[in-house]
């Protein structure tokens, strides 16, 4: 890893760390319970923390030879925006973004996945602020797979270690991701943080 690509991945870990982890007691969007909780729009919303995890995304993006990004809409779609913004402004070919409805629209186009057309053939990264399930990406995948395009990776910026890297790999799918839960410690003494 060169040094400008870990100074940005040691940064974004700080910010994560103070922004995005919260210690308590939860509910998951899965059902699950949890003692802590990961808000990713807390950093994929911040100015410097949205610059540090398209650059970082776009590495990966340009390693896997990718023409197009995307995921399900809320998490991805901050991502999405800026890994295509800064792909057209750092001197390398320009990475599309798409974003994948949860079910297509019942109005205007009917359309589920929104952005610059998907042709068969193309190379695609999925992308989510943070995977427990893989359910997010399964959705997406299900929602691209019909046009032909290849799924070459699932790119998250923390994996919860809570099974998302199984499931997806028995569709086929490798997961790669910029952090896991255990890159993130809980406080050492005093109380659990509650939720807000």
């Amino acid at each position: 890893m060169n040094s400008q690509r870990e100074s940005a991945r040691l940064e974004l870990h700080d910010l994560l760390a103070e922004r995005a982890f919260t210690f308590g007691d939860f509910v998951l969007a899965s059902g699950r319970r949890s003692t802590f909780y990961f808000d990713g729009r807390q950093v994929t919303l911040h100015a410097r923390g949205l610059h540090l995890v398209a650059a970082l995304i776009l590495d990966r993006c340009r390693e896997l030879k990718v023409d197009a990004v995307g995921g399900l809409t809320l998490g991805a779609d901050p991502i999405v925006a800026a890994v295509a913004a800064l792909s057209g402004s750092d001197g390398g070919r320009p990475i599309n973004a798409f974003i994948v409805r949860k079910a297509a629209k019942d109005h205007g186009t009917g359309r589920q996945i929104e952005g610059p057309v998907l042709v068969p053939g193309m190379r695609v990264a999925l992308v989510d602020d943070t995977t427990t399930t893989g359910s997010s990406y399964l959705i997406a995948a299900a929602a691209v797979a019909p046009i032909g395009v290849e799924i070459v990776e699932a790119i998250a910026i923390v994996d919860r270690n809570e099974g998302a890297r199984e499931a997806l790999l028995e569709q086929g799918m490798k997961l790669h991701s910029l952090f896991t839960r255990h890159d993130f410690a809980a406080p050492k003494s005093g109380p659990l943080l509650t939720k807000p």
